[in-house]
């Protein structure tokens, strides 16, 4: 790659930031963010929303290269290599890299749209952007009557956060258990019993089906809200929880809309090839909108290194991407201060038959920790209390190693 190559990244989070920062200096960079704030760290808009961190805080670090904020593409045109934007510029590229992202998924909820409408009624919210996190800051008060819908690491987190602020939280989850994807059943009841501590009431196997909503106050209209604010969600089974806020946090959808519309092999995500490569060679997809190996990661860990394997692809000084061992953690402090909450939850945490499962609990430091090994080999598990040993378990875990002494490796002492 030389100074001359032009790039153009489209999506100004963090795996675009990321790319572009490795990649400062050796090529003409240009990122373009759709949003109009400064780039910000996704993962810590919990900890803002509960209050514990400005939102500058969030911000990343200045970018290197050029980054036209509020900048939408619109538009890929793979013949004549440019991008085309929604303030009608067209930047012409040598390399194009898809970080687009992805977005919050919305449930088919009776009430949430009016026929032929797609705007949210007054008091609903998803929770995945900077925008999202400050209207819900806005609107949450204490004694407020909070529903979220979802129950997942997103959920799990906006509950915390609102509880935080004062609150009335009810969270309604229509699987089994909390984080069920994450976390094994004695680890969520655990998690279940530290929300319901902080005040959040939470209803398992419990499904959503509609929102009741009545007409917005003329006063509020003048302020440019919408025609409807939310009052309720209605329940499957006919209850009817009343809600002054209403959160949507039931998963992420990669974007691949530009990818479609451009002719791009697209499944779940934008597919690539172990050097993060389309179907065209000159565009690359990382991070959420991506697909490699059949997978979507949707998380920030693997985004990162996606954006760092890809730089080193485009300057010739790196390997191919063969995947990315993915660690979730989880800290949930408690308004008034006291002892966290932390979980980390890594690789299959559901044993398969003839897997062995190694179980420590400690109901006085309120320590579990739970691994599952295949032919001696660590390929999944969840810690919860104390994590002074996680590095050394993700160490092992990533390595594909049989651990030597699993004992000493699963207690307090085992990372130092």
């Amino acid at each position: 790659m030389t100074s001359k190559q032009r790039v153009v990244v489209i999506g100004g989070g963090l795996a675009g930031l990321r790319l572009a920062a490795r990649l400062a200096g050796g090529a003409a960079v240009t990122v373009l963010g759709e949003e109009q704030h400064v780039p910000y760290n996704r993962v810590l808009l919990a900890e803002v929303l509960a209050g514990r961190y400005a939102p500058e805080v969030a911000a990343l670090p200045a970018a290197g290269p050029e980054l036209r904020r509020g900048v939408r593409a619109v538009r890929v045109d793979r013949a004549d290599r440019t991008v085309h934007c929604d303030d009608g510029a067209a930047l012409a590229y040598d390399t194009l890299v898809l970080a687009t992202g992805s977005n919050p998924v919305l449930p088919p909820l009776r009430g949430l749209f009016e026929p032929e409408g797609r705007e949210l009624p007054d008091g609903v919210h998803a929770f995945r952007t900077m925008d999202d996190c400050l209207a819900l800051s806005q609107a949450v008060r204490p004694g407020v009557r909070a529903v979220v819908i979802g129950g997942g690491l997103l959920g799990v987190s906006a509950a915390r956060a609102l509880a935080a602020r004062g609150a009335q939280v009810v969270l309604a989850q229509q699987a089994a258990r909390l984080m069920e994807r994450q976390l094994d059943a004695e680890a969520s009841a655990l998690l279940h019993a530290h929300l319901t501590a902080l005040g959040v009431e939470i209803h398992t196997e419990c499904r959503v089906r509609g929102l009741t909503t009545a007409p917005t106050a003329p006063t509020a209209a003048a302020r440019g809200a919408g025609g409807r604010r939310v009052t309720g969600a209605e329940l499957a089974d006919g209850y009817r929880l009343d809600a002054d806020l209403v959160v949507l946090a039931c998963g992420v959808r990669p974007r691949t809309g530009l990818a479609q519309a451009a002719g791009l092999d697209v499944r779940k995500g934008i597919v690539v090839d172990d050097r993060l490569r389309t179907s065209d060679p000159r565009i690359h997809a990382i991070g959420d909108c991506a697909e490699h190996a059949g997978r979507v990661y949707g998380l920030a860990g693997p985004a990162l290194e996606q954006a760092d394997v890809l730089a080193g692809v485009l300057t010739g000084t790196g390997a191919a991407y063969a995947g990315t061992r993915a660690l979730t953690r989880l800290t949930l402090t408690p308004a008034g201060g006291g002892s966290p909450f932390d979980l980390a939850c890594f690789g299959e945490t559901t044993p398969r038959p003839g897997d062995d499962v190694v179980r420590f609990a400690d109901a006085t430091r309120r320590t579990y920790r739970t691994v599952v090994l295949r032919d001696d080999r660590l390929v999944g598990g969840v810690l919860l209390g104390e994590l002074s040993t996680v590095g050394a378990v993700a160490r092992t875990w990533e390595g594909d190693e049989a651990p030597l002494d699993l004992f000493h490796l699963l207690t307090d002492d085992g990372g130092h």
